[in-house]
């Protein structure tokens, strides 16, 4: 069996044919406060000012997501800021929006929520994303809290 040549290839489960998909539109609000929005922001049909519009798939990584916020938020390009993701959906009981955070990501520094994909994280479409930026001035990574 000499010259024989076995490669195994690791399929995603929730891998996208991006040629083939069609994307969706994911509604982005962006805070550089280091806190997400109230969910009062979300009431009665309202939604916080600073949108961002994202066409994306399924099996979007919280990196990529990462990586399309700081081209268009100049600040947010500085390693160490990091990027709090929460999925914000309206509750099935009331008539009310809930807030479930999903991840973290840091500029420059891998970490283990970098590679989640929005299937991973149970999106369902019509879901917002709720982004909380933090500088990298503004958190104490020893003590873990906001100065």
């Amino acid at each position: 069996m000499a010259g024989v040549e076995l490669i195994i290839e690791e399929k995603k489960d929730d891998a996208v044919d991006r040629q083939k998909v069609c994307p969706f539109l994911l509604r982005v609000f962006v805070t550089s406060t280091g806190y997400h929005h109230k969910m009062s922001d979300y009431n009665k049909g309202n939604t916080p000012q600073n949108e961002l519009q994202i066409y994306t798939w399924r099996d979007a990584t919280l990196h990529e997501l990462t990586q399309l916020v700081k081209e268009v938020n100049p600040e947010a390009r500085r390693k160490g800021t990091k990027f709090t993701f929460a999925f914000v959906f309206p509750d099935l009981r009331q008539p009310i929006y809930r807030l479930r955070e999903i991840g973290v990501t840091t500029t420059g520094v891998k970490g283990p929520d970098d590679l989640k994909t929005l299937a991973q994280l149970r999106i369902n479409i019509g879901d917002y994303m709720d982004i909380a930026i933090t500088p990298r001035k503004s958190w104490n990574s020893k003590k873990g809290i906001l100065e």
